[in-house]
């Protein structure tokens, strides 16, 4: 089986990609790799020829893999949202195809037979660009995918044009990052169809939409650590035999992906996250959890936006540190991150920055923070 890289650097057309993609998922044209990194190299044997594309994982929390996704993966994700969605229409392109959540606008739009649009990705994200771009849109059902951080920009200080075309959005999904309750308080006053989405490239991007899983996606819980399966799972990673069984074991008959997420689903089946696994701080003997302490300083007037982890410390194993977007005070931070959470919640670090390093695919950039608090406690 064949593979056909594609750099796509800022400024790459994905229009360009459509008709690769479509002969992969036709199965008549070799299985197609985007890849942001010109000196990208690919190692290892495609295990079959159903294997459509291989999208590198985010490397948000450590080295990328490459993840190999069938054309029935792809398939089910695309149906599955629609399903979801209970509509297919046009799709506005405001993330890199090199990550799942953008190549996925391209995967689709292909199925739906519609022509996605692309915003200017050449620069950082605009609200101008965005707005520009979705008033581009000609479809009379229109979806896009953005993260968290995009959300918050567009509705930071809104000009008029911008909240009228995130109106005309049947739904926007949103994932990549945990959600706060003020940004989700801002987009519903504006009326806005917010989807929240959770997943990741192992499970051919978002499985789970507003807690509920797609057609036949399953989700269990073992010892704090959510386990997926279903027909969205990617076969693995290209050249890691190893760590794909690790990864993608067999339970029951099945094959499972262990997510780093700890997560429940509820009685009505509804998901919950509350976090990376490895976001529970033990500091002094005693749990913090990051998503909370985070969640917690985001409700403060001026702050828009906190990542939060914890820092080793000789003496207590850890130590709770905070990075803050916004003007406030440090001391203030720690204050009221006792008050709601108790004093072994407070962070011991905090860092006021204008903003938070971020990954082409708009998560927060995980190891540039925990740089920074590593520089700041020498």
């Amino acid at each position: 089986m064949e593979l056909f890289p594609v750099h796509t650097p800022p400024g790459f057309d994905p229009h360009t990609l459509l008709a690769p993609l479509a002969a992969a998922l036709a199965g008549e044209g070799p299985a197609v790799a985007p890849h942001i990194d010109e000196n990208q190299s690919f190692t290892g044997e495609l295990p079959n020829d159903e294997i459509a594309a291989v999208l590198s994982t985010s490397g948000s929390t450590g080295a990328p893999k490459q993840t190999m996704l069938s054309v029935d993966a792809l398939a089910a994700s695309a149906m599955g949202t629609a399903y979801a969605l209970k509509s297919e229409g046009q799709w506005l392109l405001t993330l890199p195809v090199h990550y799942v959540a953008g190549f996925q606008v391209l995967v689709r739009s292909l199925y739906a037979g519609t022509r996605p649009w692309a915003m200017d990705l050449s620069t950082s994200f605009s609200p101008a660009r965005f707005t520009e771009a979705a008033g581009e849109l000609t479809d009379k059902v229109r979806f896009t995918s953005l993260v968290p951080t995009q959300l918050h920009r567009l509705l930071e200080d809104p000009a008029p044009e911008t909240i009228k075309v995130l109106q005309r959005f049947n739904a926007i999904l949103l994932g990549g990052a945990a959600v706060s309750d003020a940004l989700r308080h801002r987009a519903r006053s504006h009326g806005l169809n917010i989807v929240r989405t959770y997943g990741m490239s192992e499970t051919s991007g978002g499985c789970v939409y507003d807690g509920v899983p797609l057609e036949g996606v399953e989700l269990t819980n073992d010892e704090g650590r959510l386990w997926i399966s279903g027909p969205v799972l990617a076969d693995g990673y290209l050249g890691q035999p190893e760590l794909t069984r690790e990864k993608f074991p067999f339970n029951s008959g099945r094959r499972w992906f262990r997510t780093d997420d700890d997560g429940t689903v509820d009685g009505n089946g509804v998901l919950t996250i509350h976090g990376r696994v490895d976001d529970v701080i033990i500091t002094g003997g005693l749990k913090v959890s990051a998503v909370a302490v985070s969640s917690a300083i985001e409700g403060m007037a001026g702050v828009s936006e906190a990542l939060v982890l914890g820092i080793p410390h000789p003496e207590w194993g850890a130590q709770v540190a905070a990075a803050v977007v916004g003007s406030v005070n440090p001391d203030a931070v720690r204050r009221h991150a006792q008050e709601q959470l108790g004093a072994h919640a407070a962070p011991r670090i905090v860092l006021t920055l204008d903003k938070l390093p971020m990954l082409a695919n708009g998560k927060p950039d995980r190891l540039a923070v925990r740089a920074l608090f590593e520089q700041s406690v020498l």
